[in-house]
């Protein structure tokens, strides 16, 4: 499984380009558990996380809610308002504490347009989401939810963006695992367990979750 991130596919300094204030363009910390936009909001910026981590969810008529995604540092969010939707289809909460940057929608088009090096970065960022959707289809029609549970737990950890595990996220629950993974707490809890006692995951101090490359044993494993 190789996991890239848009970021590393164009050498260009992004962060720097967009943390000007002004054009559009505000720097906003976002406090863990806060959210950045919600559901059925106005849909007429991007935002870029410089900082942290953001869960995205949306919930149904009927109230059930679903964790469609987690994104970093280095992701965008909000880009649906480029392509002319009026509102925002999911909420995004944070999930540590986040430094973000807005750009309305207007500043981000004429950036498009002016400014190659964004656009290249933008348009990679496009791409990888769009592989990452695919796998993630193919991954719930052919996979077991162990096999599912630990590729998100690999895509968490950032596996394949450095030759180093990162910590997953500090407290993340086992229902928001499930949601992802399209299964249950418990079926997410027994796997944690094995994993744990096969040395492919372990708690540090805080809950914090690290994840060793051994796990791609069980992705890979036919």
């Amino acid at each position: 499984m190789r996991v890239v991130a848009a970021n590393q596919l164009v050498k260009f300094d992004l962060k720097t380009s967009l943390s000007t204030i002004g054009d559009g363009r505000t720097i906003t910390a976002v406090p863990k558990k806060q959210t950045v936009f919600v559901q059925g909001d106005s849909s007429d910026a991007v935002f870029y996380i410089q900082k942290g981590k953001v869960k995205l969810t949306v919930v149904s008529k009927s109230g059930k809610e679903a964790t469609i995604g987690i994104l970093s540092e280095g992701d965008f969010l909000g880009e649906e308002c480029l392509r002319g939707e009026p509102l925002r289809f999911c909420t995004a909460t944070a999930m540590t504490d986040c430094s973000v940057i807005r750009i309305d929608k207007k500043s981000m088009i004429e950036m498009l347009h002016r400014e190659h090096g964004v656009s290249g970065v933008f348009v990679a960022f496009l791409l990888a989401r769009n592989i990452r959707l695919e796998e993630d289809l193919v991954d719930q029609l052919f996979n077991s939810s162990e096999e599912r549970l630990a590729r998100v737990l690999l895509l968490l950890a950032h596996f394949g963006k450095d030759g180093k595990p990162e910590c997953v996220i500090p407290n993340i629950s086992q229902e928001t695992l499930a949601e992802m993974i399209g299964t249950t707490r418990s079926r997410v809890s027994h796997f944690m367990n094995k994993f744990r006692g096969l040395g492919f995951v372990d708690y540090q101090a805080g809950d914090v979750l690290h994840v060793h490359s051994s796990l791609l044993n069980v992705v890979l494993h036919d």
